[in-house]
């Protein structure tokens, strides 16, 4: 159904959607090596509020598929998405897709976000959430941590390997759990389009989105009319495989910018000593630290133990504003004031904790990145980290008897198709570096990659611009991007605020 027609009320209705693509693989041209079988699903969509905006509505759909759809038969599970339609009078006919991260985030809870998006005002914005994620089945897992348990959420560097055998034990239940992908979610990506009448997408995906959308790209190249690639995380990125190393790179990045600059080096001296001396209080055993509760706000008392300070201060610096705070938090802890570290490290770990859907994140992870690394690698790329490779052994535990999920034997080749594709890299991203944007875009003759000053999803009103521009003109020919030049990452805080 074209964008520009508003959707009824209410509707279903049984649409035969024929698949052309190979499984997870096609060429550039778009032809298939072996098809598909046709897909019957069923889809139904309703007008719904927006969360947070009195008396607005989006229109909110499922499309419901087989679960395992090469057999065409037991399971099917709803596609859940959402729909905000265009404000303006030119409206165009292919929609924008924001496709969420992780892996386990679900896209449909942006909404609210995006409905003042000046990219609105022509197109469609289409959120579908992926397989395993919000509203399409999903598979929680329930994970020490919650409010009454604070200390749950500080497990070091990865949820214990025993609460994914109960999850497994669980979600096996009411899942297939081989049958939860990225290529699998780009058939329902596509499902998805056919049904709602779109001929092309505008992909938009940041961090594990990146993924999902060139997996996209590869199956269904003909259906993308553009792609912007935000913090990229290639086929050739092996998750966690190179946390240890992008979080050891940006920390010496911050570190070097603050001895470099004078206020910072006034304020705090070397942050890198700051950091030794935290290391040197928590290498023997844990500290109490006492702190406001973040929900009720009653006084708390939790362990911070080393490995806990080394996963709570990579992710962390995942979020550009928080990276100007680091030096300071380091200085305090050092002094003996461990509260604003402990209150940093946990609002990170609770805060990725319960945005993911662990049950996809391993379905994904584990036959998609995990099977991938061996031990040479993994003592190769942790060496002299200070995350070294306790995150990665723990992924690996989980994984041990979590399902796969089948993949064709050149799944970890790069994508390259013709797509016009905008590649974002932050100069201190701590998980995607730069070298991945590249790696990304040699293989993608019609792409730009641009390397702008922020950490794990570069923004702002200079890289608004240049997406907006590029989404307008569909190519990357010529595209105007001199702005650039003059970003710079803000400040360093130097005096606690409250």
């Amino acid at each position: 159904m074209p964008s520009s027609s508003p959707l009824p009320t209410t509707f279903f209705v049984v649409v035969a959607l024929a698949s052309t693509s190979a499984f997870g693989r096609a060429d550039t041209q778009g032809e298939s090596a072996s098809p598909v079988p046709v897909v019957d699903a069923v889809l139904e969509v309703s007008s719904c509020p927006i969360p947070g905006r009195d008396g607005e509505t989006m229109r909110c759909g499922d499309l419901m598929v087989w679960e395992n759809r090469t057999r065409r038969s037991g399971r099917r599970i709803p596609i859940h998405f959402v729909v905000l339609e265009a404000t303006g009078s030119n409206r165009r006919p292919d929609p924008l897709v924001l496709v969420a991260g992780g892996p386990g985030q679900d896209a449909t809870s942006f909404a609210p976000f995006l409905v003042d998006a000046p990219m609105r005002a022509e197109r469609d914005i289409l959120l579908i959430d992926q397989r395993g994620t919000g509203g399409s089945n999903p598979l929680h897992c329930d994970l020490p941590g919650n409010d009454d348990n604070l200390q749950g959420f500080l497990h070091g560097a990865f949820p214990p390997a025993a609460a994914f055998d109960v999850c497994q034990e669980e979600l096996s239940k009411r899942a297939d759990l081989t049958q939860y992908s990225s290529i699998d979610a780009a058939h329902d990506m596509d499902a998805v389009r056919a049904a709602l009448g779109y001929e092309q997408l505008n992909l938009n995906g940041g961090s594990y989105g990146t993924r999902a959308s060139l997996t996209y790209m590869r199956a269904y190249p003909k259906r993308v009319r553009t792609a912007v690639l935000n913090g990229v995380a290639p086929l050739g990125f092996e998750n966690p495989l190179y946390h240890a190393r992008g979080a050891q790179r940006a920390l010496d990045k911050i570190f070097a910018e603050c001895r470099h600059d004078p206020a910072c080096l006034d304020a705090f001296g070397d942050p890198a000593e700051d950091f030794r001396a935290i290391v040197a209080q928590l290498r023997n055993r844990a500290a109490r630290v006492s702190i406001a509760h973040p929900a009720t706000n009653d006084p708390v008392s939790l362990d911070l133990d080393e490995g806990t300070f080394y996963e709570g201060l990579r992710t962390f610096m995942y979020a550009t504003p928080q990276t100007r705070r680091l030096p300071m938090i380091l200085h305090q802890a050092a002094q003996g004031e461990l509260a604003p570290l402990l209150r940093a490290a946990l609002l990170s770990t609770r805060g990725i904790q319960e945005a993911l859907h662990w049950g996809m994140l391993l379905s994904v992870t584990c036959a998609e990145d995990v099977d991938r690394i061996d031990e040479d690698e993994i003592v190769r790329e942790t060496k002299r980290t200070f995350l070294g490779d306790a995150r990665i052994r723990e992924q690996k535990a989980a994984c041990a008897h979590w399902p796969r999920s089948h993949l064709p034997d050149d799944w970890a080749e790069e994508v390259s198709v013709a797509v016009p594709t905008l590649v974002l890299s932050g100069t201190i991203d701590p998980v995607t570096g730069p070298e991945w944007g590249e790696l990304a875009a040699r293989h993608l003759p019609n792409s730009l990659h641009i390397v702008a000053p922020g950490a794990h999803g570069v923004g702002g009103p200079c890289i608004d611009a240049i997406r907006q521009r590029f989404l307008e003109r569909g190519t990357v020919t010529g595209l105007d991007t001199s702005c650039v030049a003059d970003m710079k990452l803000p400040p360093f805080v130097t005096a606690d605020e409250g």
